[in-house]
């Protein structure tokens, strides 16, 4: 969980400092897309000396849950249980995961539900989840639940796209508004990009639709920007068509490894990105992409 100790220093920026990124969950189906964010964690957890938590859900139906939960399973639920827990303990054998701390889980219950339990009861610090790129969420671990997963998560969620040999942020790209609402959750952003030790690219999109003039934007964030203590950033003002588009081009403009952004539970990804193009710039981008609870 986080852990924050809020600090003021003589030059008035604020500073969290926290334990983070220690219990690693990773959602798995299996696939090929979960493999490749198992990779990643995997290089995480190496880093930041944590451990990794590998759970796999199977989803039955009512009256099997019922079943399952009074202690009188079916033998064909068992047998389910037994061949996901033979593919985890397989896969726990992998080259890449020597030497870490990993642990697996089975659980009967709803996907979406269960994960939001489990990151509770586990204490989680982040979700590392596979997806199928521009595909979109109907190809990511369970479905539909993935979304849910990534829009009501009280810990931030890492969404990754392809293998990736060696997972690296040097240029970490964040977009908002740069309203009071995201101080929080920017705290855990600043955190991130820390413990990488990577730049932040501060972004405000700029659309017809929502058009601040330069100085305006630079000032909001410049206020902004002065209440924290980042190691290393820059802000920017990019202009386009749409909010989507603007971060995408802006991370391809300047070759991000990660873009970042805010999710606002039932509002929808980030307060400023109006309704589904949120769910719309996570489906899109071929980068990976890290999002935090408001």
């Amino acid at each position: 969980m986080y852990l924050y100790i809020l600090k003021k220093l003589t030059n008035n920026k604020l500073i969290y400092t926290t334990f983070f990124m220690k219990k690693i969950l990773i959602p798995t189906d299996f696939s090929e897309h979960a493999e490749h964010a198992l990779k990643v964690a995997a290089q995480i957890a190496r880093k930041h000396d944590g451990e990794i938590i590998l759970l796999h859900m199977l989803e039955l139906p009512n009256q099997t849950g019922d079943a399952v939960s009074s202690g009188h399973a079916l033998p064909e639920i068992m047998f389910f249980k037994n061949a996901a827990l033979a593919k985890l303990e397989s896969i726990m054998d992998s080259d890449f995961l020597d030497g870490l701390n990993v642990s697996r889980i089975v659980q009967f219950e709803l996907a979406f539900e269960g994960i939001l339990k489990l990151i509770e009861i586990n204490d989680i610090d982040l979700i590392v989840m596979g997806s199928h790129g521009a595909s979109g969420f109907k190809d990511m671990f369970i479905g539909s639940n993935a979304e849910k997963v990534v829009r009501y998560s009280e810990v931030p969620v890492l969404i990754i796209k392809k293998e990736i040999e060696n997972f690296e942020v040097e240029k970490f790209v964040f977009a908002s508004d740069f309203s009071d609402e995201i101080k929080a959750p920017f705290a855990k952003v600043v955190n991130f990009a820390n413990e990488f030790n990577a730049k932040l690219h501060l972004v405000m999109i700029n659309t017809p639709n929502s058009f601040k003039s330069t100085l305006v934007a630079q000032e909001i964030m410049d206020n902004f920007t002065a209440q924290f203590d980042i190691k290393r950033f820059s802000t920017h003002i990019f202009n386009d068509a749409n909010v989507e588009k603007g971060i995408l081009n802006f991370s391809n403009s300047i070759n991000a490894d990660l873009i970042g952004m805010c999710t606002h539970g039932r509002k929808g990804l980030a307060h400023f990105f109006n309704g589904s193009i949120s769910e719309d710039l996570v489906n899109h981008a071929v980068r990976p992409v890290v999002t935090f609870k408001i």
